[in-house]
């Protein structure tokens, strides 16, 4: 995506508007802080090689006026009983809509038809390609038997991995056009070399073996995206990941995974008007989505390691308050919903004010 750019104040440029929807797009921007405007430019930026169909102005006019029809309402009792303000909070942006992923995916959409475009990484290949990489190792290790003193160091056997791994159901919440289930796909196969000579000339074969996910499912609440995402499958030579329209936050799947990925989808969550009621929605459908024992990853730009580590928190206390425990029983570790498991060690980091923080994060956390 292309980063929202607020025009310059020449009153040449913009024709007069009515009182009203001065107002109203007045109000709109007043809504979103400059950090905000940074923020989502910058996520936009790093998101995709490709370029727009519309240009800046056009994505302007287009702005406003969709968060100039917008209501936004007060933080929802549902939503917290805190008085003070929630630290993990953001402000509201577009990207929080549905509206705007609609637009999003039908411009894709034109995109791939006229050009056979597959349309927008959120985060880049590079962020895409470690998820992809560092789950298929985790949920592998996860998967294995504990050696035994006398075993063999030579690492896990790809035969045993193959069928672990191939009866776990995966689930890409906010799957968009579906390009990470193919990432994990093809981290289904591995490639042997097996070289001949044949008239002088050392030549190979290709050899793939399955290892891995093969049960792959992607949601998303934008019809565009689901249509998007299985043209592309098609085309790209996987026919068998299912692909199907459903809003996390309220979900009709009524099956349990082994492993649910999300890369971005609590990001956008975190942006909508009543993001903080949205959140604990998210949080209380995902938990009904994860097996016990599973797996749940998160990849966010907008929350650290230690903010999605204090949702978690919060969403755990929060259960166990629910819940019509005795005396005895309050603070006991069974009754947790999720725990952190791992996270991803390798992006690149930056040092701002004296701390060290990198752009992107991933997270496992563990249904109990």
């Amino acid at each position: 995506m292309a980063g929202v750019r607020w025009p310059p104040e020449d009153s040449d440029l913009n024709p007069p508007r009515p009182a009203a929807a001065t107002a109203a797009a007045a109000a709109a921007e007043q809504m979103i802080s400059d950090d905000d405007r940074s923020v989502a430019a910058d996520s936009w930026s790093i998101k995709s090689e490709y370029g727009s169909t519309l240009d800046d102005e056009q994505r302007h006019a287009d702005a406003v006026d969709m968060l100039s029809g917008c209501n936004f309402p007060a933080a929802s009792d549902y939503s917290s009983d805190k008085d003070g303000p929630d630290s993990n909070e953001v402000e509201a942006s577009l990207l929080g809509l549905q509206s705007y992923w609609d637009a999003s995916y039908a411009e894709d959409l034109a995109n791939f038809h006229e050009h056979g475009q597959a349309g927008e990484i959120w985060f880049g290949i590079e962020v895409m390609d470690t998820v992809a990489t560092w789950t298929k190792t985790l949920c592998a290790n996860i998967s294995q038997p504990h050696k035994s003193e006398g075993s063999s160091n030579s690492g896990p056997d790809p035969d045993s991995i193959s069928k672990d791994l191939s009866s776990w159901g995966v689930l890409d919440i906010g799957t968009g056009n579906g390009l990470l289930l193919q990432e994990l796909a093809k981290q289904g196969y591995y490639i042997c070399f097996l070289f001949t000579l044949h008239n002088f000339k050392c030549c190979y074969t290709n050899a793939y073996k399955a290892l891995g996910f093969s049960d792959l499912t992607g949601t998303d609440y934008s019809e565009g995206a689901i249509v998007l995402a299985q043209k592309i499958a098609t085309r790209n030579g996987f026919p068998n990941i299912n692909f199907m329209v459903d809003d996390v936050l309220e979900t009709k799947l009524n099956r349990k995974f082994h492993l649910v990925m999300d890369k971005g989808t609590f990001d956008a969550i975190g942006l909508h008007p009543d993001g903080r009621m949205k959140r604990l929605m998210y949080w209380e459908s995902v938990s009904n989505l994860v097996a016990s024992g599973g797996i749940l990853v998160i990849t966010s730009c907008n929350s650290t390691k230690d903010e999605l580590l204090q949702e978690v928190e919060n969403f755990n206390h929060k259960m166990l308050d629910i819940q019509d425990l005795d005396q005895d029983q309050e603070g006991s570790d069974e009754n947790v919903v999720f725990q952190y498991l791992d996270h991803v060690r390798t992006y690149p980091t930056i040092l701002f004010g004296g701390i060290e923080g990198s752009r992107v994060c991933t997270v496992a956390f563990q249904r109990l």
